[in-house]
């Protein structure tokens, strides 16, 4: 599969943090080919391309595979589903929208409750959780006859193809940076050199991190890139706080980051030509980066996020070009810091 392929089969996936196993088993289709795969207690997908020699560096390369969504907490006397955030939410997205309930028995349709405009009265509020409701179509009885509480939900978006070689559609958010690090491994996995590397696609961290954490104290590398995404410029945004579409991945700088990692990927684009943006993180990244260095003894960890629009919505839109970008960094970075003594 190309780059573009890749990310829209993994994007329709569903692997809501916590039930990541079918875009896991996607994914290591992908992985097989290239090392060694195996699943961790908590879901991590850890692929050993190759193991280092005594000594030598050990790279991971990261990308968190899990989305946004919603569990099921409560089912109405009516027969209406109650639900609570899996991740973060623009909670003015969700009313009308489609949604998919997985069971046990399959996957219901199902409808987030919303009220017709025309029996409105004054300024309509977003709503909370408490406030929201899922029509699946069936009376109480029937309705926890097919779902349970623990049941997970997602939105019904397809993905596409837009002009100008954007895709959109769900779980963008970090089904692009897994793309990007496969490609990278594949970009590798023919290079003889005698350090170590390991690609994981990691669990839960919509929800903290901890996949990324056990899943880098078993690789145990030496340094580590995290890839994720940040936000790209669109009108509704300050450009200030925004990468640029077409202008390739963001390299991070910040306390909790290693400065070399980061001045070795600026590096890298440079002498490869691949195009390069920073950004500057004060404090903690809220990236699987935070978790990863500070995994047994520390790890030298840099982040590289590829540029987003509309995150954590249905819609989310990557540029095709900025994932390959990536992909290329990644793997001009390994072999840079891989030849340094």
């Amino acid at each position: 599969m190309n780059s573009k392929q890749l990310l829209m089969s993994l994007s329709q996936a569903v692997g809501v943090s916590g039930r990541e196993d079918s875009v896991v088993a996607l994914a290591a289709q992908q992985l097989r080919e290239l090392g060694e795969v195996s699943i961790s207690p908590l879901g991590d997908l850890i692929c050993t391309i190759r193991k280092p020699e005594p000594g030598q560096k050990h790279f991971m390369l990261d990308a968190h595979v899990d989305e946004i969504g919603m569990i099921v907490t409560w089912i109405t006397e009516e027969g209406f589903l109650k639900v609570s955030p899996v991740g973060g939410f623009d909670r003015s997205l969700l009313l009308a929208s489609q949604v998919a309930v997985h069971t046990d028995e399959g996957d219901l349709p199902g409808i987030i409750c919303s009220i017709p405009p025309h029996l409105q009265s004054g300024e309509r509020k977003n709503p909370t959780f408490e406030e929201i409701y899922i029509d699946i179509g069936y009376e109480k009885q029937e309705a926890q006859r097919r779902v349970q509480p623990g049941d997970m939900v997602t939105f019904v978006t397809p993905t596409r193809e837009m002009h100008g070689g954007f895709i959109t559609g769900k779980a963008i958010d970090n089904r692009s940076s897994c793309t990007a690090v496969i490609r990278a491994a594949q970009l590798l996995q023919d290079v003889d050199k005698p350090y170590g590397l390991s690609v994981t696609l990691t669990t839960r961290e919509e929800v903290g991190g901890m996949g990324a954490r056990t899943a880098a104290y078993t690789v145990a590398p030496t340094h580590a890139v995290t890839v994720d995404v940040g936000f790209g410029f669109t009108p509704d945004c300050k450009r200030e706080q925004c990468g640029e579409f077409g202008k390739g991945p963001i390299i991070a700088f910040g306390p909790l980051l290693d400065g070399e990692v980061s001045r070795t990927l600026v590096q890298a684009a440079k002498e490869q030509g691949i195009p390069w943006q920073t950004e500057a993180m004060g404090g903690g990244t809220g990236t699987n980066a935070d978790s990863i260095l500070i995994a047994r003894g520390g790890v030298k960890t840099g982040v590289v996020s590829i540029p987003q629009g509309y995150m954590h919505t249905p819609v989310e839109k990557i540029l095709v070009e900025d994932i390959e970008a990536t992909a290329r960094l990644l793997a001009a970075y390994v072999q840079k810091e891989g030849g340094r003594k």
